[in-house]
């Protein structure tokens, strides 16, 4: 029992005693720590929504090259409808808080500006491949990993340490070293008629993208995923309708309509909405980062399709970008990102290896908490006694 006059507390830092210290671990041991069950299973994930970006990316160019059928906004608007059809409807059927009125009357307007910010991300981006080369998009696409990083430093308060930026370089790597190759064996780039403006519209896209990733990454890991996927529907259908209407009824009337171009629709609704389905399953388990790395390999399984599908021409440097992606991958899930709860707590953190003192309270400490690519965990070291 403390005096009640005592209007501070001291933090030490314990000491492993030197008997205790064991010899370094082999290199085996090393390695078994790092490509453990749980990090291949975070990359497996990763992998299974870069595929499901591969179909999407498939039966859109077959609709757009085969069956000249150029309807982006039907498209996203289909998705949009499956989503209010499963997810909002599990709303509407939900009691209390949870319920479909209650969370419109808490929050409407902020899911209906995320709602916006989705539909012109996809919008924007896909629209950019009519002006600017394949290059182009491939290369400023990337940057949504920086404008994710910079916002869930800023907003989610997320610490990186100097792996994690060394594992988004070598990401980025071998994506650059994709481009190259792309280049090399001279796969057909696009016209590029007005390239500043396509290159103005895959920056503009990718920003949405960012903070559409940044903000469904809080929404799963603090209030539910049926409820984003429920919003999205929602407000996604409501406002891709609006716009399928003023800007693409046009296109959409001239489509030829036959049992293979309803395939590929289903194929395509069926593509993205297991990609809007899982993904906040992914990113609830490592984080939206995490995810935005994983995809850079979804260009790389499109050309591997490619080469029997469209005959494409086949390069090393192919196989090569694929590994130096995914070493990139390994890096960054190897080691646990740091979240700022608390300013005293992670200053306690950052200064671990001096004692610090009377450090002033007005409630009681937290602990360190972190958000790892495998799932939260209580920081262990240094051990921390508070007295």
């Amino acid at each position: 029992m403390m005096p009640e006059h005592q209007n501070h507390v001291v933090t030490t830092i314990e000491t492993i005693p030197s008997e205790t210290v064991t010899a370094s671990p082999s290199l085996f041991q090393r390695m078994k720590k790092v490509f453990n069950r749980e990090l291949l299973l975070t990359l497996a994930l990763g992998q299974v929504l870069s595929l499901l970006i591969c179909g999407i990316g498939l039966t859109s160019k077959y609709l757009a090259d085969d069956y000249h059928a150029k309807t982006p906004v039907f498209q996203s608007f289909l998705n949009y409808i499956l989503l209010f059809l499963v997810y909002t409807t599990t709303l509407a059927v939900r009691q209390g808080e949870e319920n479909l009125l209650a969370i419109l009357k808490r929050r409407w307007w902020k899911y209906m500006i995320l709602g916006l910010i989705d539909i012109e991300a996809n919008y924007l981006v896909i629209k950019a491949y009519q002006y600017t080369t394949l290059t182009s998009v491939q290369l400023l696409d990337c940057f949504v990993i920086p404008v994710v990083l910079l916002l869930s430093w800023f907003f989610l308060l997320v610490r990186y340490k100097v792996l994690h930026f060394v594992g988004v370089g070598v990401c980025l790597l071998g994506m650059g070293c994709m481009v190259g190759a792309d280049v090399l064996v001279g796969r057909q780039q696009g016209l590029g008629d007005h390239k500043l403006l396509g290159d103005l519209l895959v920056l503009a896209g990718a920003t949405l993208y960012g903070i559409s990733n940044v903000c469904e990454e809080f929404i799963v890991k603090n209030l539910s995923r049926v409820e984003f996927l429920g919003m999205m529907g929602l407000f996604g259908s409501f406002f891709s309708g609006i716009q399928l209407a003023i800007m693409e009824h046009k296109e959409l009337l001239k489509v030829q309509w036959d049992w293979q171009i309803g395939l590929l629709y289903i194929g395509f609704s069926a593509c993205m909405f297991g990609l809007y389905s899982f993904m906040p399953v992914v990113i609830k388990r490592t984080s939206a980062t995490a995810v935005n790395l994983s995809l850079l390999t979804a260009d790389l399984y499109s050309l591997f399709c490619g080469l029997f599908l469209f005959q494409y021409k086949f390069s090393g440097l192919y196989l090569l970008s694929f590994f130096i992606i995914i070493l990139g991958l390994i890096l960054y899930s190897s080691s646990s990102t740091y979240v700022a709860q608390d300013p005293r707590v992670y200053k306690q953190f950052r200064n671990a290896g001096n004692a610090i003192t009377d450090t002033p309270t007005v409630g009681p400490l937290e602990p360190s908490v972190t958000y790892t690519s495998l799932g939260q965990e209580i920081e262990e070291e240094p051990r921390i006694r508070v007295a």
